[in-house]
């Protein structure tokens, strides 16, 4: 039990501890993420775009009543 009290002293009471925490739940999150994005390319790796697909990073003219304004 001295152990784990000793852990967790070490992981939320030091610097050392913290920061290990925040690099371990980045290396986390990028694993998963990882993995997921090889599952999706895996799902849908013949798919071909289509009219009615969008893209997050289109440089299509005239998607904001606002263009205008913003030149």
């Amino acid at each position: 039990m001295d152990l784990i009290a000793g852990a967790f002293k070490w992981l939320f009471g030091t610097r050392t501890g913290v920061m290990a925490l925040l690099v371990g739940g980045i290396v986390l999150f990028f694993l998963i993420s990882a993995v997921l994005e090889v599952r999706t390319r895996a799902r849908y790796k013949n798919h071909e775009k289509s009219p009615d697909d969008w893209d997050l990073f289109d440089d299509e003219d005239g998607w904001s009543d606002f263009e205008d304004d913003n030149k």
